[in-house]
């Protein structure tokens, strides 16, 4: 049996990689270590101002500074009394 000298064809192109490039997958690799340890790091300080609150609260009136049926105006000095 004579040999023709041709090699079987074969299919030399590959299917699309589903992976994305390994430098994407290190950079990413790297925020989420990076965002980690800054979490780490700002659970284990504790919190930068610690008497600061939110909107609306004042001093450590667990309401929230409101008082009687003015919602939302609690903690704010109308100036009711002379002088305008």
């Amino acid at each position: 049996m004579a040999q023709t000298g041709q090699e079987p064809t074969r299919n030399t192109t590959r299917p699309p990689r589903a992976l994305p490039p390994p430098a994407l997958c290190g950079f990413l690799l790297l925020l989420a270590i990076v965002f980690t340890a800054s979490y780490a790091v700002g659970a284990h300080m504790g919190p930068v101002a610690p008497g600061m609150h939110g909107p609306g609260v004042v001093g450590d009136d667990p309401e929230g500074g409101r008082h009687g049926d003015e919602p939302g105006m609690g903690g704010m000095d109308m100036g009711h009394g002379g002088g305008h």
